[in-house]
């Protein structure tokens, strides 16, 4: 009769038989795309937004570009979303361009995520991964900074602060000044 005891599997068995399979198959996926790394030239792309509007990476050569990769119901994506819209409306005459892309593609959710967050930038459904992919973005919330050459500065894992975004973006970008009306009675 067999007891309880030897169904138990020890850790390192269960890392060999179940996981390492499953990392070498999700690896070797067929995808022929050398790893980024930061310093690179950003691959280019090209979509729709929301708006109908034609996004074309290299149309923004010459400017630093934020590219948010996310899905609606995230908590996170949603919590950080007034930065981003914060720092878009102080740069984008500056040139600054941020691009949301939403890898989950939930049409209705998506859309409402954008009214409620009243997001002004441009947002696009990258439903079929072509973006994500070209990027190599597994998880999100991420967040890839370009310099204005369209080099890769950073790959952002997690939620983005004013701080980071002024860090990496800060000197490509003038700051206008806060002025304070001295005239209060």
């Amino acid at each position: 009769m067999l007891k309880p005891d030897n169904y138990k599997v020890s850790a390192g068995r269960l890392f060999i038989f179940v996981i390492l399979p499953l990392l070498l198959f999700t690896s070797c996926s067929g995808n022929n795309h050398k790893k980024l790394r930061m310093g690179d030239v950003a691959p280019p792309f090209t979509a729709l937004d929301l708006q109908g509007q034609k996004i074309i990476l290299n149309a923004y050569i010459g400017k630093p570009v934020v590219l948010r990769f996310f899905y609606p119901n995230c908590r996170y994506c949603r919590a950080d979303t007034a930065v981003f819209n914060q720092y878009y409306r102080e740069f984008k005459d500056q040139g600054l361009l941020i691009v949301y892309l939403d890898t989950a593609a939930r049409g209705e959710d998506l859309r409402q995520f954008v009214d409620d967050l009243k997001i002004k930038f441009p947002v696009i459904s990258d439903a079929r991964k072509e973006v994500a992919d070209k990027y190599r973005v597994n998880l999100v919330p991420q967040t890839i900074v370009l310099n204005p050459q369209h080099r890769i500065v950073a790959a952002i894992l997690g939620g983005v602060s004013r701080e980071q975004l002024d860090s990496l973006l800060g000197k490509f970008l003038v700051k206008k000044p806060v002025t304070r009306n001295l005239n209060k009675e």
